[in-house]
């Protein structure tokens, strides 16, 4: 699957941290878990979010020229993060896209509004040494930040989730012969 948007526009440097965009610096899974929740939660029901990893940001904007991601690491990391998508409940795993820009390798996680919402992701991903598991917290975002639901709001996300907007559901009886052009070429 290919991203919707251009890579070169999410790190233009005009471009904030929003309740759209979220740039980490690196491999931070705890960070990165939370705001996929929030993301794939939908909660403003804006079709979800992109985490630009290997970007880093200063007062919400994009630092360039980019750092980038390690090249021998990005398999790794993409490993882990499919490893770990089986911590959210119920499992996500977002489009992963790696990018080069700049020559400098990055990776992009699209993750658009689930299905399946409400997710919650445990609060720590990498735990201690110890028996006790993480406890698992719904997230969602408000502007450019990624924040534990409230009860108010953990009660509005599990409503949520019998209401999927029509232009989110998945019809499995179309094909290619549904689509009219005029139709297509009035939209676009």
């Amino acid at each position: 699957m290919t991203l919707p948007v251009n890579v070169e526009s999410l790190i233009d440097g005009r471009v904030v941290e929003s309740d759209r965009i979220e740039f980490k610096k690196g491999w931070n899974p705890d960070a990165i878990y939370r705001t996929i929740c929030a993301f794939a939660n939908d909660f403003e029901d804006i079709s979800g979010g992109y985490v630009v990893v290997g970007v880093e940001e200063e007062n919400g904007r994009p630092v360039l020229p980019l750092k980038g991601l390690n090249p021998d690491s990005i398999d790794g990391i993409q490993n882990d993060l499919m490893n770990k998508c089986n911590f959210i409940e119920p499992r996500y795993i977002p489009v992963i896209e790696p990018c080069t820009v700049d020559g400098k390798e990055i990776l992009v996680l699209w993750v658009t509004g689930g299905e399946d919402r409400p997710y919650k992701c445990p609060e720590k991903v990498y735990q201690e040494k110890s028996k006790e598991k993480s406890h698992k917290v719904y997230y969602i975002r408000k502007g450019a930040r990624t924040l534990k639901a409230n009860s108010r709001e953990e009660r509005e996300l599990i409503g949520m989730a019998r209401d999927v907007p029509f232009d989110d559901r998945i019809n499995y009886n179309s094909d290619i012969t549904d689509m009219r052009p005029a139709l297509i070429s009035d939209y676009l």
